[in-house]
């Protein structure tokens, strides 16, 4: 079978997938004509969305997931495998902002919530879905992750990254970054990286970021598209490396 024909029958799954970033990315992969799951937790919303975008002619269908619940994630590679089989490319693009707490008033319960869904969220779906992965010839894993992530950026003074305190969500996101560069040496013939989608306006930031989610997108999608030539165990936004 040919690139061009493996790229026609792809398979993706993006997790939080019913709105904002998710649901772009979804929506553009889906556009290239590869069979996207989307995944939400909330049904309702994960069935409208899937309404929308398959009333657009896409092929996309709903898989109910919800990162925290192992027994979610289990169901969610079950119905994935009877479906299709494989999976090409996984997105785990599900995430919480967290409470707006200072360092100082950020205590571990806080801490463990957060990185229930930003962290253990992204590994419980990856593990769950290695064994599809492993089917497939050329497989993908993205992780969104956030230029806050950044120790380099954070210790520059000039970055406004430095000026922003968030030790919950920064630190789930950095933690991230370790876990995309520890599978990227773990699994040879896999390209894992992470994306930077900048600040898209979202209901995590009550829409007040810097981006459009299609500018948002861009990242996301050059990383869930990458040839085999491409990298991996890297980190990227739309205009390229990010420093870790």
């Amino acid at each position: 079978m040919t690139d061009e024909n493996l790229e026609e029958n792809t398979v993706a799954l993006v997790t939080g997938a019913n709105k904002g970033l998710g649901r772009e990315t979804a929506r553009r992969l889906a556009g290239q004509g590869w069979l996207v799951f989307l995944a939400a937790r909330d049904r309702v919303r994960g069935e409208r969305a899937v309404a929308e975008l398959a009333g657009a002619g896409l092929r996309v269908e709903l898989v109910e997931l919800d990162v925290t619940s192992d027994e979610s994630v289990a169901a969610a590679a079950e119905a994935v495998s009877a479906r299709a089989g494989r999976l090409d490319v996984l997105v785990n693009n599900a995430g919480v902002g967290g409470p707006r707490l200072g360092p100082a008033d950020m205590d571990a319960a806080a801490l463990q919530s957060l990185y229930e869904v930003n962290v253990f969220g992204h590994v419980r779906v990856t593990h769950a879905l290695l064994p599809l992965l492993r089917r497939s010839d050329h497989p993908r894993i993205v992780m969104v992750s956030s230029a806050l992530a950044s120790l380099t950026y954070a210790g520059d003074p000039a970055r406004p990254e430095s000026g922003f305190l968030s030790l919950g969500y920064a630190s789930s996101k950095t933690a991230l970054n370790m876990i995309v560069s520890q599978y990227a040496r773990a699994l040879p013939g896999f390209k894992v990286n992470a994306a930077d989608p900048g600040n898209p306006a979202t209901d995590m930031n009550h829409h007040t970021g810097l981006h459009t989610v299609e500018e948002a997108a861009e990242p996301v999608i050059r990383l869930a598209t990458l040839g085999r030539e491409g990298p991996t165990g890297g980190f990227f936004d739309r205009n390229g490396p990010v420093p870790w």
